[in-house]
């Protein structure tokens, strides 16, 4: 899951402020959205990713039960992580705000990392296209 030309490349920085478990557990959200991973597909054990990851066993498990708790995952002791068909959810006015609060916080990191807001916004609309462009049944 490490590989470099594996589409489901999954990195995270141990010096970075966000836990090591929400980072995996973004990560692999990201890939799910994104159709990398199927309903039925099996994901790495939690040993296996932990060993490539270079974190504690209990550290992907953490990010795996966040997973399995927002609907993507089927965990079974002994036969691992499973993705699971996950029913469609609609945005509260809660999450609305908890979006719009980390992205301001990514944007002023973007900011501060030296990324004018051209560069920005070219990034955002990129990468609504991409998710405008996966198809549900494809998930």
């Amino acid at each position: 899951m490490t590989n470099q030309g594996n589409p489901k490349t999954l990195r995270i920085d141990l010096n970075h402020p966000v836990p090591a478990y929400r980072q995996i557990a973004d990560g692999l959200r990201a890939l799910l959205v994104s159709g990398e991973f199927k309903p039925g597909d099996r994901l790495p054990t939690v040993r296996q990713l932990a060993t490539d990851l270079v974190v504690h066993h209990n550290t992907v498990a953490q990010a795996y039960r966040l997973l399995a708790e927002e609907g993507w995952l089927e965990l079974r002791r002994h036969r691992g992580a499973k993705v699971i068909e996950r029913r469609s959810q609609r945005a509260g006015t809660s999450s609305q705000q908890n979006f719009s609060q980390h992205l301001r916080e990514l944007a002023a990191r973007a900011v501060a990392d030296g990324l004018d807001s051209k560069a920005i916004a070219a990034h955002l609309s990129a990468l609504a296209n991409e998710l405008n462009n996966i198809n549900p049944e494809d998930r």
